[in-house]
C-alpha cells in the first residue's frame, strides 16, 4: 500500500525536503496510510516521520512544521489501497450501458465512502463494514452523498440487485445520530420507483431533515447499449409534468417547515415537461449543482448578469455547441444577443449518436458527434463540460485532434460569462 506522488506544489515544505514526483509515500511514523484523509490526519502535528520510497530505496524524513501547514504533496490518487468497487447490480447502472472500447476509467463502478466525502461521489452504503462506519464517524466525514433510490426495502433490493440493500433508513439514521450530514439522490425509473413509491421515499427522507441536507431526484439515463439488461424506458412529457407538480407541493411544505426547498428535481424533468425552470431562490445554495441540479438556472442567472454589461467588441459569428436537451434553453438567449448586437450566432443542438438511446445532455457529447455536425463551421464554441481535465472527449478524441479536423476556429466556454465574452 503506497501513495504515488504526482506533483510538488511550488515553494512548499515538500520541495525543501527534496521530495519528488514519482516518489511513493509508504508510511507515516512507520504506519501504512490508506488515503489522503488518513495522511492529513497523521501529518496534522508539529513533528513526525515520513517514509518515502525512491527507486526501490526507502528514505525516512524527520519533519517539523506548524500543525496546519500544508506539506505541498499532490497524489496520483486520493486512495492508496485501491478504490472500493460497487457490489450492486442496479437495473439503471450507467456504467453497464457504456459503449465498449473506451478508456478504462469510465468503466470503474466505485462505491467508496472516502470519495463520497472528498468529491461528492454518491455511494449506496450497501458495502460498508462496521469498521467503515466507525471511521466515518470518528473522523467526521461529513457531509456524505448517498444514493437511496427507494426506502421500500423490497423495491430497493430489487432495483439494486442486492439482498443486503434493504436497511437504508436504519443506516441513514445511524449516521445522522452521530452528527453526519447526508445529501441524497433518487434515480427515478418509470414503472419502478416513481408515482406513489417516489412520494413515499421523499417523505421518508424528509422525516430525517435536518440530518438529510438535500434530496435530489434525477431521471434514469438510457443509452443504446442495453442488450441483455433490464427493460427500462424514459419518462413521457406528461409523466415529467406530474412529477414536477407533485414535488412542488412538497417543496412548499418544506419551505414552511424548514425555510428551504430541500427537495430538488433534475433540470431534465422541467425541460421534458415544458415547465419553467424554478427561480434561483428555490435552489437554496445549490447543494447538488455538481449532480446537475440547478445548472440551467445558474447559467441563466449568470447570463442575465453578464448580458447587462456594455459590449465593446463583437466577434465573428459562431456556432455554439450544446446537447439537444439544452438547445431550447440556449436558443432564445442567443437570439436575444443577435437582436441586440446584430450578430448571427447559432445554437447547434448535437444529436448524441455515440450513446444513442435517450441521452441528450451536453456533458455526454462525444467529439465525433460534435465534429460530424460542426466540421464546416467557420467558428465553433464548445462547452468545457464535454472535455475532461486532459482535454479528452468521452470517445477519447483529444481537443487538438478535434481542432485539426474542424474547418474553423475552436474555442471553449466554461460558463455564461465566458460564452458572452466569446460572442
Amino acid at each position: 500500500m503506497s501513495g504515488l506522488i504526482s506533483g510538488i506544489k511550488p515553494h512548499s515544505l515538500a520541495g525543501e525536503l527534496d521530495i519528488r514526483p514519482g516518489d511513493e509515500l509508504i508510511g507515516v511514523n512507520g504506519m501504512a496510510v490508506q488515503d489522503i484523509i488518513e495522511f492529513s490526519y497523521l501529518t496534522a502535528c508539529p513533528s513526525f516521520e515520513m517514509q518515502i520510497c525512491r527507486k526501490g530505496q526507502v528514505h525516512t524524513l524527520n519533519i517539523e512544521k506548524d500543525p496546519d501547514e500544508d506539506l505541498g504533496l499532490e497524489f496520483e490518487s486520493a486512495v492508496f489501497d485501491k478504490v472500493r468497487l460497487c457490489h450492486n447490480h442496479c437495473i439503471f447502472c450507467f456504467v453497464d450501458q457504456m459503449i465498449p472500447g473506451m478508456r478504462k476509467g469510465l468503466y470503474v463502478r466505485d462505491d467508496d465512502f472516502r470519495l463520497s466525502f472528498l468529491y461528492g461521489n454518491f455511494i449506496t452504503l450497501s458495502n460498508l463494514t462496521q469498521a467503515d462506519f466507525q471511521r466515518i464517524i470518528q473522523t467526521h466525514m461529513s457531509p456524505m452523498y448517498v444514493s437511496v433510490h427507494s426506502t421500500n426495502p423490497e423495491l430497493r433490493c430489487s432495483m439494486m440487485g442486492n439482498k443486503k440493500a434493504e436497511d437504508i433508513l436504519e443506516k441513514l439514521q445511524y449516521l445522522i445520530d452521530t452528527g453526519i450530514e447526508i445529501h441524497t439522490q433518487i434515480v427515478c425509473c418509470p414503472d419502478y420507483n416513481d408515482g406513489k413509491e417516489l412520494l413515499k421515499t421523499v417523505n421518508d427522507l424528509r422525516a430525517l431533515i435536518p440530518g438529510i441536507a438535500s434530496i435530489a431526484i434525477v431521471p434514469v439515463g438510457l443509452t443504446k447499449n442495453r442488450e441483455h439488461l433490464t427493460k427500462l424506458r424514459t419518462f413521457t412529457s406528461a409523466e415529467a409534468k406530474s412529477i414536477c407538480e407533485n414535488i412542488v407541493k412538497i417543496q412548499k411544505e418544506c419551505h414552511k417547515d424548514f425555510g428551504k426547498t430541500m427537495v430538488y428535481l433534475a433540470d431534465e424533468f422541467y425541460l421534458l415537461a415544458g415547465v419553467k425552470i424554478p427561480a434561483v431562490e428555490d435552489y437554496d445554495d445549490f447543494p447538488q449543482i455538481e449532480n446537475g441540479i440547478g445548472l440551467t438556472r445558474a447559467f441563466l442567472e449568470d447570463w442575465d448578469k453578464q448580458f447587462t454589461l456594455p459590449k465593446t467588441e463583437i466577434h465573428d459569428n459562431a456556432v455554439v455547441v450544446v446537447g439537444e436537451g439544452a438547445a431550447p434553453v440556449l436558443t432564445p438567449l442567443i437570439n436575444q444577443f443577435n437582436k441586440k448586437y446584430g450578430t448571427k450566432h447559432k445554437v447547434l443542438g448535437v444529436k448524441n449518436k455515440f450513446f444513442g438511446g435517450a441521452v441528450n445532455v451536453t456533458g455526454l457529447l462525444s467529439g465525433g458527434d460534435i465534429l460530424n455536425d460542426a466540421m464546416d463551421a467557420r467558428r465553433v464554441i464548445l462547452p468545457a463540460v464535454v472535455l475532461n481535465k486532459d482535454n479528452l472527449f468521452l470517445d477519447d478524441m483529444n481537443l487538438e485532434s478535434f481542432k485539426r479536423q474542424c474547418s474553423g476556429k475552436v474555442e471553449i466556454a466554461r460558463n455564461a460569462s465566458d460564452l458572452i465574452h466569446l460572442l
